[in-house]
């Protein structure tokens, strides 16, 4: 497994362009730009910098860097459970935390599937052993 530190520290290091240990709006900019975020302005990348400089030097050190990178990823994993419980909720019964073989049945005649409630049963009893598919199920089957 890779280490996130050091692969943080690699790109904070191929863009601290001035080896100052420290990255500037403007570098803070080029890395955006080429992990294929939106351009930013000038003024955002102050701004960004400035939300994430915790020493108020108006630079961004390796610290705040990996620290901003681990939040970010986060963030990403916390919007991805998010959409996997709504997508989960779509198939589990009202007042269910669970998906049954008729809940299945029921969202897979709503996408145009036509299954039958015994094929509901199978899928779901090839998954687990209980007859249902919790929340926690779920999201190992999808991720």
């Amino acid at each position: 497994m890779i280490n996130c530190n050091n692969a943080y520290e690699r790109i904070f290091k191929r863009f601290d362009e001035d080896g100052d240990g420290k990255l500037s709006p403007s570098e803070l900019r080029r890395l955006m730009e080429t992990i294929g975020e939106e351009q930013l302005l000038m003024e955002e990348a102050r701004e960004l910098t400035e939300s994430m400089d915790s020493d108020g030097d108006g630079f961004l050190g390796l610290e705040e860097f990996v620290g901003w990178m681990e939040r970010e990823i986060r963030g990403d994993e916390e919007r991805k459970i998010e959409e996997l419980r709504e997508a989960f909720m779509m198939y589990a019964m009202e007042g269910s935390e669970c998906i049954t073989p008729k809940s299945l049945k029921r969202m897979l005649s709503r996408l145009g599937e036509s299954t039958s409630l015994e094929d509901c049963c199978v899928m779901i009893g090839e998954l687990n052993g209980d007859g249902v598919l919790s929340f926690d199920e779920f999201k190992l089957m999808m991720l």
